[in-house]
């Protein structure tokens, strides 16, 4: 290079800095990009509400069949008044969370039996493809005829929907993970112990928690058929009463609990995916 063009590259003004350049694009970002993402996600919901409401005030919805959110949400105070709310919720949630933590359990040792060992595969895999193409309604008299009308049924069918959303999932995790990286391990003289729970289950951990939200919506879906088993307390419960005495105001009450129950379950494993895979540097969207 000759002199005059090292005086000249020298001379050249230097570029943008990097700051600048990010200010510029968070300064032409649009409106709906500067609002902040946890109320841009309660957007959808608000719009199905106010359509709702409009729709019930201008009457395209029948008032009888179709109950206003004001008379909804009336309905809802009343029955939190007298207590009756806080049963049925409470009793639901009990089944659903004692299902969950058996359903969890179980589905993790299997899948790890069966993830880790061929022989494990060969007892369990089939014998678990086989109940996931079973529906859990399906289930519902056999369990009846097997363990009678307590709550033994409804935990039993809340646990299995649970168990194999988790296995599925988990096992599929613990066979995706990198060939190479056990490997290193082993030649790195890593015990069995040791392979296990810093290579093969945290590699697994993705799968696992989409096992636990398909598992976690399994488990609301299971409680509607478990709480239909002669029982006196669950929502499931109220959602039947509520469709014999022609209540729709209840009946919508109860879909609403559902929704919200199914919103906090997405809620927990959202947090959860934070705390247990802030290694993980994945895409999440774009603008």
């Amino acid at each position: 290079m000759t002199a005059a063009a090292i005086v000249t590259a020298d001379a050249a003004p230097p570029g943008p800095d990097l700051i600048e350049v990010v200010a510029g694009q968070r300064a032409q970002k649009g409106v709906w990009e500067r609002i902040p993402r946890p109320v841009r996600r309660t957007v959808g919901p608000a719009l199905i509400l106010t359509a709702w409401a409009v729709g019930s005030a201008t009457d395209l919805l029948n008032p009888d069949l179709f109950p206003p959110p004001t008379q909804v949400a009336a309905t809802a105070w009343r029955l939190l008044g007298d207590g009756q709310l806080a049963t049925h919720v409470g009793a639901s949630a009990t089944r659903v969370v004692t299902g969950t933590v058996l359903g969890i359990l179980i589905g993790v040792l299997l899948a790890v039996a069966a993830g880790l060992t061929r022989t494990g595969e060969d007892l369990l895999d089939w014998t678990m493809q086989i109940l996931k193409a079973v529906p859990n309604f399906a289930l519902t008299p056999l369990l009846i005829i097997w363990m009678g009308i307590g709550e033994g049924p409804k935990i039993v069918l809340i646990t299995t929907g649970v168990a194999i959303a988790i296995y599925i999932n988990t096992y599929s995790g613990i066979r995706g993970v990198d060939r190479q990286l056990v490997e290193m391990a082993q030649t790195l003289k890593a015990g069995h112990w040791t392979l296990i729970t810093h290579v093969i289950l945290p590699g697994a951990m993705p799968n696992f928690l989409v096992g636990l939200r398909l598992g976690l919506s399994s488990a609301w879906l299971s409680l509607i058929f478990a709480e239909m088993i002669n029982t006196t307390q669950g929502i499931g419960y109220l959602m039947s009463r509520a469709q014999t005495n022609l209540q729709f105001d209840i009946s919508l009450l109860v879909i609403v609990i559902y929704a919200v129950a199914g919103l906090l379950s997405y809620a927990l494993v959202r947090v959860l995916e934070r705390l247990l895979l802030s290694w993980r540097n994945g895409f999440d969207g774009v603008a």
